[in-house]
């Protein structure tokens, strides 16, 4: 289920900063039929933190419907609270979602027997194939390899991790000490081929929604041995896939290239801001050279 691409959906909203459900659905449509292995709603490209519950429902509700089966949908259920987090992974369960991405609890820091817990307690909560998400860029803790190991063995239905260190090491001493069946994906798009030659199976994408045709076929040639298309692949794409992560906050910037493109706006909820022209036309010459535009 978890090896491939899996695109991190923006959340376009409309004027009132509402979901824009004709804009999400034609995003999701042409997410598999160019390729994708799966999709991920309400993760943090999908503005997760500023949607109540019964809005992060809604989404994942209508992500199964248009997904229509022609791939998972891996609904984020992360929170610093783990009563929060199994309300929401239970509610993505029965929404339809095949698999649960869960973000390591970010602000109250808590050790790795609290992670140990935190992701046991979950994990009993649901029938749903788990994938942990370790991103200490955001949530100032990781999730150590022996805490992943210990949750691998303990609870079943914890198969993957998204890895967004940074570090390709990481990825080495992961794959060495987890069960091969366990799944690895990599958290940024400019580090997945990286991540691959040491052992990953694939991506959560943010620039999927923009262009994933690029990024499908980036992972295929890994997955076929086919090291040196891979690296052309990247680096005719990879000034954009930094750009997406300088300019702004994610979000922000993967937002505003959908809207140069036409597909949809670049409205964020707050704290979130649009970004200023400069970087908006800094952006533009980036998707200029990568002729997406």
């Amino acid at each position: 289920m978890f090896a491939g691409v899996h695109t991190a959906l923006v959340t376009p909203l409309s004027d009132n900063l509402t979901l824009d459900a004709e804009s999400f659905r034609d995003l999701i449509d042409k997410q598999f039929d160019n390729g994708v292995t799966g999709v991920v709603p309400m993760g943090t490209t999908g503005e997760s933190p500023t949607f109540s519950h019964e809005e992060h429902t809604r989404v994942v509700q209508l992500t199964v419907k248009q997904a229509a089966g022609r791939g998972p949908v891996i609904a984020g259920t992360g929170s610093n609270s783990t009563k929060e987090a199994i309300s929401l992974t239970q509610a993505a369960e029965q929404a339809g979602a095949d698999a649960a991405l869960l973000v390591t609890p970010y602000y109250n820091k808590p050790s790795q027997e609290g992670l140990f817990q935190h992701y046991r307690a979950i994990a009993e909560s649901t029938e749903l194939p788990i994938m942990l998400y370790s991103i200490p860029g955001r949530c100032h803790i990781q999730i150590e390899v022996e805490t992943v190991v210990r949750l691998a063995a303990e609870c079943p239905n914890i198969q993957a991790i998204k890895e967004a260190s940074g570090d390709p090491q990481r990825v080495i001493d992961l794959r060495a000490a987890l069960p091969d069946d366990f799944a690895i994906l990599s958290g940024d798009d400019a580090l997945t081929v990286e991540f691959m030659k040491n052992g990953a199976d694939g991506v959560v994408s943010v620039f999927a929604n923009l262009a994933p045709t690029p990024l499908v076929d980036m992972v295929a040639a890994m997955k076929a041995g086919d090291v040196s298309k891979a690296e052309e692949i990247h680096s005719c794409y990879e000034p954009l896939f930094r750009g997406l992560l300088k300019l702004d906050t994610n979000p922000v910037p993967i937002k505003a290239a959908l809207a140069l493109a036409g597909e949809c706006s670049a409205r964020l909820r707050l704290p979130l801001v649009e970004m200023p022209e400069e970087k908006v036309e800094e952006l533009r010459g980036l998707l200029s050279e990568a002729e997406i535009l």
